[in-house]
């Protein structure tokens, strides 16, 4: 249930201890387009991605615990969503998978919750209650084999999990191996259905589905590039069509990966964040030729863009710049999808996940 108040509330994720904060909530006025902390907390290790179920008020963090023999797991915790504070209550926590994770998905109609492990090479599926706490481990699944590039595809690392537009299948980004894993949940099971395969060193990281042609993107954090796939809603299959850079054509030479994608919601445009340009790529999209062009990229004003994320209505832009330990606010020129950094930002350690959540 939501309030309708329509205030824009910013659940915020970072590295930390378990003494300090992790776990932030501000709020962000778009016509002063200013941040204003609301809430900060603590107990959390590295609570760094986060899900929002704004309609049923639930919050649901990552984060590392510790097994009886004293390794590293997935453990995630549920917090309920006060809409008229934005103030956080920790409702439970539980395990995961036998590793750490780096990300975390839920279905459409809040049963389930599917996890990344990034050093552990799984992806993992988790049970929510039905008054949204953290349930059972359900099922895990191991991805085996290399990549192309010797040091960081060494091994399997899915990197993140995304529901198809219609729910039916969960693809897992492989970053280690160049692969997409398809996935649906049946019988309370991850079963596998197929897989795509990508050119070899891409380290496909995260994705995203066009709010209604039949594409999705995928950044890809190694080579820097982004592939558009033609999506089969039937079959779940994915299609190439382009894999275009992230980076400007000539004068930067330096070390460069990609993190977060995200697509306007009227499809038109394709964002995506470089680390180590320390930039927002922004593409158009032209949906008829499934095809991206480079717009413009535009500096962070940070380091290490992390996350980053279009508020609902469209017109702001928040970026999560990890080494620089702020968050920049960018005003969003929906007719030609162009980005200009606001001269507003706000000082929180080491931010890795940004939820604009409207209430």
């Amino acid at each position: 249930m939501t309030n309708g108040t329509n205030r824009l509330l910013v659940f915020t994720g970072s590295y930390a201890d378990t003494a300090g904060s992790g776990l932030y909530v501000y709020q962000f006025d778009e016509e002063k387009e200013q941040l204003t902390l609301l809430h900060e907390y603590g107990g959390l290790k590295n609570p760094t991605f986060l899900n929002v179920d704004a309609q049923r008020n639930r919050l649901y963090a990552i984060t590392e615990g510790v097994a009886e023999n004293g390794a590293k797991t997935g453990d995630a915790a549920a917090y309920a969503i006060d809409p008229a504070t934005g103030a956080l209550t920790m409702l439970n926590r539980g395990q995961t998978v036998d590793s750490t994770t780096c990300h975390i998905a839920r279905d459409a109609d809040s049963r389930h919750i599917v996890v990344t492990s990034y050093h552990g090479g799984m992806v993992g599926l988790v049970g929510l209650t039905a008054d949204g706490r953290i349930g059972d481990r359900l099922d895990s699944q191991q991805h085996e084999g290399k990549g192309a590039h010797p040091e960081r595809q060494d091994r399997p690392h899915p990197h993140s999990s995304t529901f198809s537009p219609d729910g039916r299948f969960v693809y897992v980004q492989d970053l280690g191996l160049d692969r997409i894993k398809q996935y649906a949940i049946d019988n309370e099971k991850l079963a596998l259905l197929g897989e795509t395969v990508l050119h070899p060193g891409a380290g496909p990281r995260h994705m995203t589905f066009h709010p209604a042609a039949p594409y999705a993107f995928v950044i890809n954090e190694v080579d820097s590039t982004v592939t558009v796939f033609k999506h089969d809603a039937q079959s779940g299959a994915l299609t190439e069509v382009q894999t275009i850079t992230t980076l400007p054509p000539e004068g930067f030479d330096g070390e460069n990966t990609c993190a977060e994608i995200a697509v306007s919601r009227d499809g038109r445009f394709v964002y995506g964040s470089n680390r180590g340009h320390d930039s927002i790529v922004i593409y158009s999209f032209d949906a008829e030729a499934g095809r991206l062009a480079i717009v413009d990229i535009v500096s962070v004003e940070g380091r290490h863009p992390r996350h980053f994320a279009l508020t609902p209505s469209g017109n702001h832009l928040l970026a999560a710049n990890k080494d620089s330990d702020n968050i920049a606010v960018f005003r969003v020129n929906r007719d030609t999808g162009a980005i200009a950094y606001t001269g507003n930002s706000v000082t929180v350690s080491m931010p890795v996940c940004v939820l604009p959540t409207s209430y």
